[in-house]
């Protein structure tokens, strides 16, 4: 917002919304803002931003989210939204194959993976496009689920029973949010996962693929500035990443046992030692 001339307690105020994993408050939270008659609403998940199309078609909306934002009904296009919704695709169906084919090439003998995903979200194309990924490298999948901290010890506690040899994660607010909990997981289970954002690496997990979610806020923010300043968000088409940064922990993998192959390494934008 700082790029387009606005400044929070400037020239700018900023009212914050928390659903806080309670996708059910959602129609209400953006109901509350078309009553306090915002200029512009920022929803940073599928499920958000369809509760504000759902309470405005006058209030321009900016979307965040990983989504098929034309099948969710939100833009008749990407090209070309219409109507008063547009945003940012982070591609988060569209990412879970890659990351399924990342973890078999670390994993080739792997007999088994894991889909950890988030009940609440949106997940039924993200699963069925998981499930054909791993019918082409002939592989089970085993969707496990997890929407409470306690789920998710229990989902480790599934994914060891099961024999899970390699698990991904979906992205998620959730899980983002919970990223200590589930690397210290991985590690205490020694589980290779791949996760959708590199906090997760940071923090000790093995791998990450994702584009740079930082950059996908401040396009966003961009747009909402420019809303402000006149445009129209039918005019705005929804953008996509074109960037995506794969980072691999080595410290990590050689915690859990793992000997990241040299032709992986070569591949990641970075290598933490």
């Amino acid at each position: 917002m700082s790029e387009s001339g606005y400044v929070e307690g400037t020239n700018l105020t900023i009212e914050y919304r928390w659903a806080n994993s309670d996708f059910g408050r959602l129609p209400e939270l953006a109901n509350d803002l078309v009553r306090r008659r915002v200029a512009v609403i920022v929803a940073n998940t599928l499920s958000a931003a369809r509760a504000a199309k759902g309470a405005t078609d006058s209030i321009p909306v900016v979307f965040l989210t990983g989504g098929d934002a034309v099948e969710a009904g939100l833009v008749a296009s990407l090209a070309k939204p219409g109507g008063n919704v547009t945003g940012m695709n982070a591609l988060t169906v569209e990412l879970g194959p890659k990351r399924l084919q990342l973890l078999h090439d670390l994993l080739p003998m792997a007999t088994r993976f894991g889909f950890l995903v988030n009940p609440n979200a949106a997940v039924k194309l993200a699963i069925s496009r998981m499930e054909a990924a791993a019918a082409t490298i002939g592989r089970p999948i085993e969707i496990v689920t997890a929407g409470t901290n306690r789920e998710i010890d229990t989902a480790f506690a599934t994914i060891i029973q099961r024999r899970v040899d390699a698990l991904v994660v979906f992205p998620v607010p959730f899980f983002v949010d919970r990223h200590v909990q589930l690397t210290a997981l991985t590690l205490r289970h020694a589980v290779p996962t791949i996760f959708p954002d590199r906090i997760f690496v940071e923090a000790g997990g093995l791998m990450s693929y994702a584009p740079n979610t930082l950059e996908l806020y401040r396009q966003a923010g961009l747009y909402a500035g420019r809303i402000l300043k006149g445009e129209k968000p039918s005019d705005l088409p929804v953008m996509q990443p074109t960037r995506f940064e794969f980072v691999i922990n080595q410290q990590t993998a050689r915690t859990i046992g793992i000997d990241v192959p040299p032709a992986l390494l070569a591949q990641a934008d970075e290598v933490i030692e």
